[in-house]
């Protein structure tokens, strides 16, 4: 969902069900637009899970990992101009699941990224959750 999604769109997500329940997760989330990642922050919320951030870019990513693994990253792949490939690489590397959430198509991802999730913006928030869920599920690749 974007800032032109509404509250009643809002609302329509705060509804959970037990599929939905994100209690336990920690998320990373590295979000440059401020509407965007508060929408993002307020719908994981919602469901329970523990939001780490937002950061609007990979420094402060990277500080929050330090203090905290989270299970995992939500990734806006540019930055204000900073794609975040290499910050994907050392999450990977570190067994935290990544997930874009971006407006490019995934043939823009590079090839050693090409089996990360993706969920594009406008955010479907119970894909993503969904996608999250499996988080746990799936082992890192």
């Amino acid at each position: 969902m974007t800032a032109t999604g509404g509250k009643d769109a809002m609302n329509s997500l705060q509804t959970k069900t037990a599929g939905e329940d994100l209690t336990g997760y920690r998320i990373l989330i590295v979000e440059d637009d401020y509407l965007v990642a508060s929408d993002l922050c307020e719908a994981l919320r919602s469901r329970g899970a523990t939001v780490l951030g937002p950061t609007p870019d990979m420094r402060k990513g990277r500080k929050l990992l330090q203090q905290q693994r989270p299970d995992c990253a939500l990734l806006d792949i540019n930055l204000n101009g900073e794609l975040v490939f290499e910050f994907a690489d050392e999450l990977k590397a570190q067994s935290v699941r990544t997930i874009f959430t971006t407006g490019y198509d995934t043939a823009f991802l590079p090839p050693r990224l090409n089996r990360t999730p993706c969920v594009q913006k406008p955010v479907n928030f119970n894909a993503l959750v969904s996608l999250i869920r499996d988080t746990r599920a799936v082992p890192q690749s």
